[in-house]
């Protein structure tokens, strides 16, 4: 950090570019020891007009500055860091996420026994919690107005017991068994001679649909408990999984956790040397710091090796510190982490994210056409 001078005294700055402290206000939260400070974004377009900046944000600048890096990506679980954007832009992001891409889920129980300790109605509700192994973008919505159909519903099917005298039996996820040809349970008809319906009405069997017939529609995950049963106790339901959003149950949500940090910068403002140094790096939780060996020339010296891997603990700004290290974070460069429940893939689900937010500008434009 350079002295602090009387604004008399500063350098003349040619018309267009910002000065240093300026430039520090509009891209940089600084974090202090009790606070940040500058965490306000700049959005006027005319803020720096006097000294011929244009603060604008246009398509031309926008698509120039707007990057996108995969930084580590594995089967359920994607971090890549976004350029460029503002934090509005970042948080839609985020809350399409967690509320707006579609999965599959469980939704309706039909309880034909059930003697086990678990209740029905949590029953119902563990299993809606249960992560489906199906991709929502081949299935429609189910209204209303719609009957279920293999377009629209998947049917599942458990019956466990446990034999008196026999050991505790573990109920486990894999136990639900897919019932491609839909509902084996018919409705009850206060008309006798009319034919007997099931609750679904399947045109044809699901495994048969090319898209399902090499990719059973099976459970995500295999060792989830549903529940325990002892001696003489037994469950025998049917549940109808529909296509559905995290905005109405949160069992539809396709991600485990969606969340973003901005960019954290650590500077050191004077050279940190000898057992001031080492206290330095033990006092990071993170190893944000390192020691660097000075050679010839004896001695050790702190260096910055790991900035990204700052949390804002603020413990190296603590005390006596807080002279020799400064924190900041980038205004506009976030780092987004994003875990998949396993109906989607992590990479498929920010894809899908991106779909649904120009859906949604593409409506706000029609509306104001």
């Amino acid at each position: 950090m350079s002295p602090k001078v009387s604004a008399l005294d500063m350098p003349d700055v040619p018309m267009g570019q910002l000065p240093e402290h300026l430039h520090l206000q509009r891209t940089r939260v600084v974090c202090k020891a009790d606070a940040p400070i500058h965490t306000e974004g700049i959005q006027y377009s005319g803020a720096y007009a006097s000294i011929g900046v244009d603060n604008s944000v246009g398509v031309d600048s926008f698509c120039k500055n707007f990057k996108v890096k995969v930084v580590r990506l594995t089967n359920n679980e994607i971090e890549f860091d976004m350029i460029g954007i503002d934090a509005s832009l970042a948080n839609a992001f985020r809350r399409i996420l967690i509320a707006e891409v579609p999965t599959m889920a469980i939704e309706k129980v039909l309880m034909v026994n059930n003697t086990s300790v678990v209740a029905d109605e949590v029953l119902a509700h563990r299993l809606g919690l249960i992560p489906l192994n199906a991709d929502p973008r081949l299935f429609e919505y189910l209204s209303e107005n719609d009957a279920p159909n293999e377009r629209n519903t998947i049917v599942y099917k458990l019956d466990v017991s446990c034999k008196k005298g026999s050991p505790r039996v573990t109920v486990k996820s894999d136990q639900l068994k897919w019932l491609p040809h839909g509902s084996e349970l018919q409705m009850d008809s206060h008309d006798i001679s009319a034919k007997a319906k099931s609750y679904t009405s399947f045109s044809c069997i699901q495994d048969s649909l090319p898209e399902f017939s090499k990719k059973p529609l099976g459970v995500k995950f295999d060792d989830i408990i549903i529940a325990k049963l002892g001696p003489g106790q037994a469950i025998e339901l049917e549940a109808h999984a529909v296509k559905g959003i995290g905005k109405i149950h949160a069992k539809w949500s396709p991600v485990a956790t969606a969340w973003y940090r901005m960019l954290p910068e650590v500077s050191l403002l004077k050279e940190v040397i000898g057992d001031v140094a080492e206290k330095l790096v033990k006092k990071c939780p993170v190893n944000v710091f390192d020691i660097e060996d000075l050679g010839n020339a004896g001695g050790k010296k702190a260096v910055v090796a790991n900035p990204r891997a700052c949390t804002l603990c603020r413990e190296c700004i603590r005390g006596v510190n807080e002279e020799l290290v400064e924190l900041r974070r980038v205004k506009d460069h976030f780092i987004f982490t994003v875990e998949s429940t396993g109906a989607l893939s992590p990479e498929e689900l920010f894809i899908e994210a991106v779909k649904i937010l120009e859906d949604k500008c593409d409506r706000v434009i029609s509306e104001l056409s």
